[in-house]
């Protein structure tokens, strides 16, 4: 006869029935009674929402005791195994309950009944009860087995862990991250433990450290985790200190932070200056394992920084992550770039003043720019003259627009003198479109109009093109050489033509370059019916030049 057959007995049900009144009476007391172990009280968490709400408490214990019954009665799991799975597994308790009647008066029978009739993957809740939640035990579960009892490795080492100082509820993270230590065979997992110890490391130090990093416990004795700790001792620091500042929620890479220890003690810092840099800022070695600490470093090594400068500023480091800082540090470097700084100067300000930089978050470029009512020029006269002044720009703070100077009034004042010293009269219609038009400064005027006249024209000839088209001085003197160079040596016109056409000026050359060779390429073709002067090919809008190549193209 089968086991399935044998629990569905009547004298199996009914030995079924007493022990789960028997532990019904032990939970529903364990409130009021002293216990010699410690055990939570109801877990919800993870169950399904619609079962939370819709049964009481004491039908959640009467299911928890069933399962209980289930676990250490019918499946023989030691008692503390079965009571703390029973009692740490909400989400499978909820599918249980799922599959019961929840208005049954007595939902302990109508469990044991189930499990009787329907044997559980005792997997799932072991994994749940040990820290994991459903998608991280799902990949990990064995499809050729069930029963806990028949993987007798994992529980050996899962007793060893547990006997070892390792809450329960973290073992499910060193099966995850470490699995292949529930295969050691017997004795291999407690001998591994005890090297450790009998390197001078405490058993309950030890207990935090393999929660944080589960694969202290793979291979032998790690040997980034013994020099990272010879380094922090030698610095002062014990380890009850260096337990308080890890947490068991993170996984620490002792690789990585022992490279950066070995490079802040063998670059700058004595043993004196590293035991004031970690009870000063301990979160500048373990934070992240260093990864953010090292990304700074090589940030700012990047600029130019050296090592020492680094370090010194380590020690007046801000009451802030390293990550934060280093955020900050970055925003303010894209800052400076937005604005137009040459490089050359965003390294001088990021080295002399990286402390400073990291240490705030400043408010997004547009919004400066906007609040100080300047342009980008003088924001950045502003933090050459004085890095410190970026300060008053950070999230949060109120600030006004910058002093006005005068310099937009002076500039008026340079345009307008430069247009009456080339004959406009003041405030005639030719000045106000002339202004209306200038952009950037007016003492940049006289020289785009002298580039011109230095192209071999006349003064009266670059005058009558500045009033019939005066935006050809919005153009810097590189480009308006670019351009009447194309014109005389590409285009093979005479210097002269500009007067004719002026406008020419104001087009990019790859639009000219565009419209002449498709106008020499339709000529070739013998395909125009008259010819074209320049003027026509490339003042006319896009869509009318298309229109008449068109048209052209079909004279034939």
């Amino acid at each position: 006869m089968t086991l399935l057959h044998k629990l569905r007995t009547p004298a199996t049900l009914k030995l079924a029935s007493i022990s789960v009144d028997f532990y019904k009476i032990i939970i529903c007391q364990s409130a009021n009674s002293p216990r010699f172990y410690k055990t939570r009280g109801i877990v919800r968490d993870g169950m399904d929402r619609d079962i939370a709400c819709q049964i009481s408490n004491a039908s959640i214990k009467q299911a928890q005791a069933a399962l209980l019954d289930y676990l250490h009665c019918t499946r023989s799991l030691q008692f503390s195994d079965a009571e703390h799975i029973s009692r740490n597994s909400p989400n499978f308790l909820g599918k249980l309950l799922k599959k019961v009647s929840i208005a049954d008066s007595d939902i302990g029978e109508s469990i044991t009944r189930l499990l009787c009739f329907h044997p559980i993957n005792e997997f799932e809740p072991f994994f749940e009860s040990s820290g994991l939640v459903p998608y991280q035990y799902k990949p990990l579960l064995k499809r050729d087995l069930m029963f806990l009892t028949d993987d007798d490795l994992l529980l050996e080492n899962y007793h060893v862990l547990c006997n070892y100082g390792i809450p329960r509820n973290k073992i499910g993270k060193i099966y995850e991250q470490a699995g292949q230590v529930f295969r050691y065979e017997y004795g291999v997992l407690a001998l591994k433990l005890k090297a450790y110890e009998e390197l001078g490391f405490e058993q309950s130090f030890m207990a935090k450290m393999i929660v944080c990093s589960p694969y202290l416990l793979i291979g032998d004795v790690n040997v980034d985790f013994i020099k990272s700790m010879e380094i922090l001792r030698k610095g002062g620091r014990q380890c009850c200190w260096i337990e308080q500042h890890l947490s068991e929620n993170s996984s620490i890479n002792w690789s990585q932070l022992h490279t950066l220890l070995n490079l802040l003690r063998n670059t700058a810092y004595s043993e004196e200056d590293l035991s004031l840099l970690l009870s000063r800022h301990p979160g500048i070695v373990f934070e992240s394992s260093g990864e953010k600490t090292l990304s700074l470093i090589g940030f700012l090594l990047k600029f130019g920084s050296s090592m020492n400068q680094i370090c010194h500023m380590f020690l007046q480091f801000p009451q802030l992550p390293v990550g934060k800082f280093l955020l900050n540090l970055r925003g303010c470097f894209l800052f400076l770039n937005e604005i137009d700084m040459e490089a050359v100067d965003i390294q001088k300000i990021i080295c002399s003043h990286s402390l400073l930089l990291g240490s705030y978050a400043l408010k997004k470029t547009n919004t400066l720019i906007c609040t100080l009512k300047v342009g980008k020029k003088r924001i950045r006269n502003v933090i050459m003259q004085n890095p410190k002044e970026m300060k008053n720009w950070v999230m949060g703070s109120t600030f006004g627009p910058l002093p006005n100077l005068g310099e937009r009034k002076k500039s008026q004042m340079l345009k307008i003198k430069f247009l009456t010293d080339l004959g406009f009269e003041e405030n005639s219609r030719e000045m106000v479109k002339a202004l209306k038009v200038f952009r950037g400064k007016g003492a940049e005027l006289q020289e785009r109009f002298d580039c011109i006249m230095q192209a071999g024209l006349d003064r009266k000839d670059v005058i009558e093109m500045v009033k019939s088209s005066p935006q050809i001085l919005n153009q810097k003197k590189e480009v308006l050489k670019m351009k009447i160079d194309f014109c005389v040596n590409d285009l093979r016109c005479p210097v002269s033509y500009l007067v004719v056409f002026p406008s020419y000026l104001s087009y990019t050359i790859e639009r000219v370059e565009l419209r002449v060779a498709m106008y020499n390429w339709l000529k070739e073709q013998g395909t125009l019916g008259a010819v074209l002067s320049l003027s026509t090919v490339v003042a006319c809008t896009e869509n009318f030049f298309i229109r008449k190549e068109l048209t052209w193209g079909n004279l034939t």
